[in-house]
């Protein structure tokens, strides 16, 4: 990567300006910009953890697939529906009157 020099526009926004090997200005950017693609970007080692863990995961996966193939064919049995208890219809509620004397 190229070394950044940071400047400031009269607004306030922080800029990152790359230098060639000439010392002059190659490419101004905002921070905002650089930083986003700064952070799109990987480093090899993080690649290779990458791979490895994904390399460990679908052995992982050809392994436990491999392993239940046989209980699953032996294991079908017919399931029994279930069924909901349907709910009673609510009563009216009585209206209470005047208490008689």
């Amino acid at each position: 990567m190229a070394r950044r020099t940071t400047h400031r526009t009269t607004k306030g926004t922080k800029l990152y300006a790359v230098r060639g090997k000439d010392g002059a200005f190659k490419d101004i950017q905002t921070f905002k910009r650089a930083h986003a693609a700064d952070l799109r970007t990987k480093s090899a080692s993080e690649t290779a953890v990458a791979v490895t863990k994904a390399k460990k995961k679908t052995a992982k996966k050809k392994t436990a697939k491999a392993a239940s193939a046989p209980k699953k064919a032996a294991a079908k049995k017919p399931v029994a529906k279930k069924t909901m208890k349907k709910a009673a219809p609510k009563k009216a509620a009585k209206k209470k009157g005047a208490m008689k004397r």
